[in-house]
């Protein structure tokens, strides 16, 4: 059991997955935050495109 807990805190393997994760999260974090805001400064053109239209 011993060897097996040196071998696991030892392991680095999964590091560079988790820092790879911790990276794809942070930049869904950015991409969601500028699709909001984005979203919200589009959408008035439209409606009121559509409204002349009606």
């Amino acid at each position: 059991m011993r060897e097996f807990a040196t071998r696991f805190l030892k392991d680095t393997s999964g590091a560079t997955s988790i820092e790879y994760a911790m990276i794809a999260a942070g930049i869904g974090v950015v991409i969601a935050a500028v699709v909001s805001k984005l979203g919200s400064q589009v959408k008035t053109p439209f409606t009121t495109l559509q409204n002349k239209i009606n």
